[in-house]
């Protein structure tokens, strides 16, 4: 693991379906500001172009909203971070929506093309959805899928257009490394808000999964032996941290689509800092901060910001 950092900022939310987490990477540096903490002005930050624009128009696509943006956004997410890597720097990603985390995998895949990497998805939700199965179009539900390339057809709902069928082909093929993952290198955590076409995908593919409740009752010792014996064939580790793993109840609303009883943030603080203490962890994201939803003023990016100040400090130069 490398041990200089450069922070990329990805402002895009046209996977979501709410307003406002383009704004959520900017929150969390308003709260840095806000303190007087300089974490900021001590590493190299990229920021990407969005294509956020597409919200300003009618969608073509009922069933994979944007998605002719979302491959531009998956090249962009890509690019930012083979130039990371060829510093020899480890990303930090801040994104709007958990859309755009299909093409961070996608990018650790094409550097490391040799390389095995598992994947640890602290989040409320599955995202395990593709465009035939999926009830809103929102494609902030399907970057898993789009790693595992499966298109869960056995639970078909939906009938696509031949353009809508090449665009998302397009993601699953990115780089011509198709899947970039396989189940076995999947481990969820937190999640408890799925659809039952993702719940028999989940079941079908025996993907691993941590319930908050396994984390309350084994503790996060006993979950993070688990998940490393788990991902022990992979190579590289990559984590998507999406804030509504958290309960609201210890944090916010200011998230896109916040679920109770989810984890307390020294729980999900734990969990990420075990998982870097192994030195396999190749990137780590921080996802679905939405400041325009936060009942609480900036409470969420508050929370987040902390863990991140401390996992940083913890682990990097």
């Amino acid at each position: 693991m490398y041990k200089d950092i450069t922070f990329i900022i990805n402002p895009s939310e046209i996977t979501a379906g709410t307003r406002g987490a383009s704004l959520g990477p900017y929150a969390v540096i308003t709260e840095a500001r806000k303190i007087k903490n300089q974490l900021f002005g001590k590493y190299p930050i990229q920021t990407l172009t969005d294509c956020n624009y597409l919200l300003d128009h009618d969608t073509k696509f009922p069933f994979a909203k944007n998605v002719e943006g979302l491959i531009n956004v998956y090249e962009a997410v890509s690019d930012a971070l083979a130039s990371v890597y060829n510093l020899h720097r480890f990303p930090f990603v801040f994104a709007g929506d958990h859309g755009s985390a299909g093409g961070t995998i996608a990018g650790i895949k094409k550097q490391f093309p040799d390389k095995k990497v598992g994947v640890v998805w602290i989040d409320a939700h599955g995202d395990i959805h593709s465009p035939y199965t999926t009830p809103s179009g929102n494609m902030h539900g399907m970057p898993v899928a789009t790693a595992l390339a499966e298109d869960n057809l056995n639970n078909k709902r939906n009938h696509l257009s031949e353009e809508e069928v090449e665009c998302w082909n397009k993601l699953k093929n990115l780089h011509g490394i198709c899947p970039k993952i396989n189940p076995e290198d999947l481990v969820y955590v937190a999640v408890r808000d799925v659809e039952k076409e993702e719940v028999d995908l989940i079941n079908r593919l025996n993907i691993s999964s941590v319930s908050v409740d396994d984390v309350r009752i084994k503790g996060t010792d006993r979950i993070l032996s688990e998940i490393n014996s788990k991902l022990a064939h992979c190579d590289l580790i990559y984590i998507s941290f999406d804030v509504d793993s958290m309960d609201p109840l210890y944090t916010s609303h200011g998230t896109g689509t916040p679920v109770e009883n989810g984890l307390k943030p020294d729980e999900a603080f734990e969990i990420m800092n075990g998982l870097l203490k192994t030195n396999k962890v190749t990137c780590l994201e921080f996802v679905e901060i939405n400041p325009c939803l936060d009942e609480k003023k900036n409470k969420m990016a508050e929370v987040a910001f902390e863990m991140a100040n401390k996992l940083i400090t913890n682990h990097f130069n």
